[in-house]
């Protein structure tokens, strides 16, 4: 028998990914609204892209952080969905070593830096509302920049091990994944050797960025709401709400998911296995569908440069 030593190349070259093992017959059903999101997520961000970049109106902080957010939705869509999709409509069901470990770095980095995104929407909206005098010295074009920077490096260092760690794990027998993407707690569980740290790091980072954001976000709008409810101007403070009402929307859709998805995955015993592998599924496309149609519907500057968009097609 051949031993391989902890840091050896493991012999195994890639994994087979089988998505809803108890219930594959359902696959092919399940394709059309999942082509159906995955068009209007990438044509929706893909147009609010355009029109911000057209649009001499729209090029502002806010509009660049939105352009942030969609392109980060882009990135999440086309790391998911085209293997899921080649997945239920070919049986392409085979993902190489590397590229499986590629897509659980930017699952775990752009979901982290989606996150992170919203704190610092958020944090403009705060600026925005309680302190309105200061808003144009504080919230600049290098004010996005930094945090751009920040967003990415942030995320993308304390991620960045997740795959590193699974990668050096020895898979020396089974490969095959009961997922439809690659998971990281769905990979490691697949190793010859102890998973305990890879579990603890995972855990640790994904509550210590996103449990952080949240309480940023929370903060935030806790202190727009006060400052909403002094403001005595007729219409003053249904139009402040207004203005954030977009963004309270789908940060509190994003957590949600979110949480729902973690207690889907804490309960695995008690609920089918299936059940967490399309909510995962579901996570990558719902939000990214909707957030652009959100700020579309209810910011007038935006809905007017994607008509004005239209009008030139």
């Amino acid at each position: 028998m051949i031993s391989y030593s902890n840091y050896s190349i493991p012999p195994v070259s890639e994994f087979l990914l089988i998505c809803f093992p108890n219930y594959q017959s359902w696959q092919h059903w399940l394709s059309l609204p999942l082509s159906l999101l995955f068009v209007l997520a990438m044509g929706a961000n893909a147009t609010l892209l355009i029109t911000i970049r057209l649009e001499a109106c729209l090029r502002e902080p806010m509009y660049y952080l939105l352009s942030l957010l969609s392109l980060l939705d882009i990135v999440l869509c086309l790391t998911v969905i085209p293997k899921v999709l080649a997945i239920f409509w070919f049986d392409l069901r085979s993902i190489s070593f590397s590229a499986c470990f590629l897509q659980m770095f930017i699952m775990n980095c752009f979901l982290a830096m989606e996150s992170c995104t919203f704190m610092v929407m958020a944090y403009d909206r705060y600026v925005a509302i309680c302190h309105p005098l200061r808003y144009p010295s504080i919230i600049t074009d290098q004010f996005v920049v930094r945090a751009a920077i920040f967003v990415v490096a942030r995320n993308g260092l304390f991620f960045l091990p997740v795959p590193i760690l699974s990668a050096r794990l020895r898979y020396c027998a089974e490969n095959i994944i009961k997922n439809c993407i690659c998971t990281n707690l769905s990979v490691s569980k697949l190793s010859c050797d102890d998973i305990t740290f890879n579990r603890l790091y995972q855990f640790v980072a994904g509550w210590t960025l996103l449990g952080s954001d949240l309480i940023l976000i929370i903060l935030s709008y806790s202190f727009i709401l006060k400052a909403v409810l002094r403001i005595k101007a007729e219409g003053a403070a249904a139009k402040a709400l207004s203005t954030c009402g977009s963004h309270f929307i789908l940060i509190l859709f994003f957590s949600t998911v979110l949480l729902v998805l973690v207690i889907t995955n804490l309960a695995r015993k008690r609920i089918p296995p299936d059940v967490p592998i399309l909510l995962n599924i579901l996570h990558h496309l719902i939000p990214p569908a909707l957030n652009p149609i959100v700020y579309g519907v209810r910011t007038k500057e935006i809905k007017q440069g994607i008509q004005k968009l239209l009008r030139r097609l």
